[in-house]
């Protein structure tokens, strides 16, 4: 197995810190010649190691985006439509 060198780390830990596992994954096989396993295995000691480190160099998860919301919007106004429909036939 290939050690790696500072720039390899470097960007292996810029796409752990960044959310992009299964890119660092690639990067780490590519450098050191080792198999899946063992560098998902690597990545994940890796990325255990930075979390403890340096927790707040990780890219934020994203928030929700408000889809219940709108999907109550979207609701309310099929209902009123509804509604409207009902009374004007009447």
């Amino acid at each position: 197995m290939n050690q790696l060198t500072e720039q390899q780390q470097q960007a292996i830990n810029a796409d752990i810190f960044g959310g992009r596992k299964i890119e660092a994954i690639k990067l780490y096989r590519k450098a050191t010649g080792v198999g899946l396993k063992e560098a998902k295995d690597a990545v994940d000691g890796m990325e255990k190691d930075l979390r403890q480190r340096e927790p707040n160099k990780f890219a934020k998860p994203a928030g929700k985006s408000g889809c219940i919301s709108v999907v109550a919007v979207v609701a309310l106004l099929v209902s009123a439509a509804l509604v409207t429909i009902y009374i004007l036939h009447s």
